[in-house]
């Protein structure tokens, strides 16, 4: 059983498209249980929904205002194993790392999507977590890619490239120009390597690096321009191997997944489902246990 606190009043059609995409999600996965956080009309919407037998597996959280913080606090307390919100990321990822706490060396979390490409997916981050970053920022960034791609997509050796406008070197701003230089000498976990600089062209054939690295400016611009235009030419994937649009907040001692602000219902549902299995194969434990030993290793 996944026990998911989900945020009612995240997103910009809440609470009725959360509603919607948790009765998907409940309906869909018999061994879920949703923590519903938000004013008592919203939740009682789902419940009264749901069938008799659907109903042992739902229970609510009255919150009429800050609904994020009140899920955050639910993992926090032993009372559920994932929070999804499809509210205001700063909120998320502030109430994340005040409830939930940090990584050791982790000073900003990153927000890690999963974007179909013509060669299959590519990991980028970050997409809206860090959006002033430096270069300490952006080093942890390739580290968290690299530990996720190893051992959520079971991705040997991952490549981990560096956004930029150009692959020739010293292309980019300051931040870009002097980078590379650091991720060549950086240990990163999963035998990862640093694969060089890659452009917004080489994210949408996924071929020249796993996992894609950049700010989180640049990383939700480049996100939400991608899948309008998936939206309407068709993505560079079949319909079935489209990954979930939602990310993940790596770097906090919990799982939190964060969907966009104007999910609809099946991407509410398609969160909640990723948290789940997150959740089942202890994904971000693993993620942190393995920095942990890829850390102490290299400190050796």
């Amino acid at each position: 059983m996944a026990r998911i606190a989900v945020d009612l009043l995240g997103g910009d059609q809440a609470p009725a498209v959360v509603v919607d995409g948790a009765l998907r999600a409940c309906r869909a996965d018999p061994f879920l249980h949703l923590t519903l956080v938000g004013p008592a009309e919203a939740a009682d919407a789902v419940v009264a929904a749901l069938k008799p037998a659907e109903r042992r597996r739902v229970t609510t959280e009255i919150t009429p205002t800050a609904t994020v913080p009140g899920a955050m606090r639910l993992v926090a307390e032993g009372r559920a194993d994932a929070v999804v919100s499809a509210g205001d990321t700063r909120v998320a990822v502030v109430s994340a790392a005040r409830e939930l706490g940090r990584w050791p060396g982790v000073r900003r979390p990153a927000l890690t999507a999963v974007l179909p490409t013509a060669a299959g997916r590519v990991i980028l981050l970050d997409v809206g977590s860090a959006v002033d970053s430096d270069a300490e920022t952006l080093a942890w960034h390739a580290r968290l890619g690299a530990a996720y791609a190893s051992v959520v997509h079971r991705i040997p050796a991952p490549r981990v490239g560096l956004l930029t406008i150009g692959t020739e070197p010293g292309k980019g701003d300051r931040l870009r120009r002097t980078l590379p230089a650091l991720l060549y000498d950086l240990p990163l976990p999963g035998g990862a390597r640093y694969a060089g600089l890659v452009e917004g062209g080489d994210v949408v054939l996924g071929r020249a690096a796993d996992v894609v690295v950049t700010d989180g400016f640049t990383g939700n611009v480049l996100l939400k321009g991608l899948e309008t235009a998936y939206a309407l030419t068709g993505p560079p994937a079949p319909e079935k191997d489209l990954p979930p649009r939602a990310a993940l907040l790596l770097g906090v001692s919990g799982t939190v997944v964060v969907c966009h602000g104007a999910a609809a219902g099946p991407d509410l549902a398609a969160g909640i489902a990723l948290a789940a299995d997150l959740h089942r194969r202890a994904s971000v434990a693993v993620i942190a246990d393995l920095l942990r030993a890829q850390r102490g290793i290299a400190n050796d």
